[in-house]
């Protein structure tokens, strides 16, 4: 298969700074695309945006490092509006954040359980702002895209609706499987055009969730690429396990469920 010069896409990665997201921006630099760089601090995401220009030559003009901590709902927006300033159309957002959930219930500054601020919440409050960028008209006529990148494990997860904070009942491999459900689900959230995708069990700072060994980010970040190229022909709201289209959970996709999701996370975003 030919590959796609990607030349005239600009796309956002959060959590590019290592694993996955560090792997999909080298990835998608190389084929010409303008790749924004998202870390945690300035300095990790400037060090990110330096290692990829030492290790692989490619141009900084194509490469932008920005900034925000996903434990602050006030950080996100601030990169919301930092971003859509400069990059008016936005043709992908990869939604790639995430942290495992600490051992002990930990909650952050905006009153939510960390693991399923950072993995859900901050990207639900993130694309929803940028959602006039991901919308606007293309150059190319072709359209923007979601991509977040979720994980098997949201099937045995449930959302704890009446205690999304798990504040009575806490088990780290279970907030984590909530907030990765969350985000399955989120991608049908039919506003714009949005997948999720597990791109498998990988060498990452969260392996030991999963296993003791895994395929390498580059491997993982292939499967993210694919569903970022417009010539790759997606399902709005589809999920994906590595190239396969498969079914979710069971109602992950369905409307009820789908609105319910939105309706708490427009609560607690609000709270914070």
């Amino acid at each position: 298969m030919s590959v796609v010069d990607l030349s005239s896409r600009t796309v956002l990665i959060t959590g590019a700074t290592s694993g996955i997201g560090y792997e999909t921006a080298r990835q998608l630099a190389a084929r010409g695309a303008t790749v924004l760089l998202h870390g945690r601090t300035p300095e990790e995401s400037r060090a990110a945006v330096d290692r990829l220009i030492a290790t692989t030559g490619t141009d900084g003009a194509l490469l932008c490092a920005c900034a925000a901590d996903f434990s602050r709902l006030d950080e996100v927006a601030t990169l919301a509006a930092r971003v859509t300033a400069a990059h008016p159309r936005l043709d992908v957002l990869v939604n790639n954040a995430a942290v495992a959930a600490p051992e002990r219930h930990t909650v952050t500054e905006d009153g939510n359980e960390i693991a399923f601020q950072v993995n859900f919440l901050a990207h639900y409050l993130l694309t929803n702002l940028l959602e006039p960028a991901l919308t606007g008209s293309s150059a190319d006529g072709r359209g923007s895209r979601v991509v977040n990148v979720s994980s098997s494990l949201h099937r045995t997860a449930s959302i704890q609706w009446g205690d999304p904070q798990r504040a009575r009942r806490y088990s780290r491999l279970a907030a984590y499987a909530q907030s990765q459900l969350a985000l399955t689900v989120f991608a049908a959230d039919p506003r714009v055009t949005a997948v999720s995708v597990h791109p498998g069990v990988c060498e990452t700072d969260l392996l030991p969730l999963y296993a003791h060994r895994g395929a390498s980010p580059s491997a993982g970040a292939a499967h993210v690429v694919r569903l970022c190229d417009p010539a790759t022909e997606v399902v709005n709201g589809a999920y994906y396990e590595l190239d396969r289209r498969v079914e979710p959970a069971p109602g992950a996709t369905e409307e009820r469920t789908v609105k319910r999701l939105n309706k708490l996370a427009d609560q607690l975003v609000r709270a914070g």
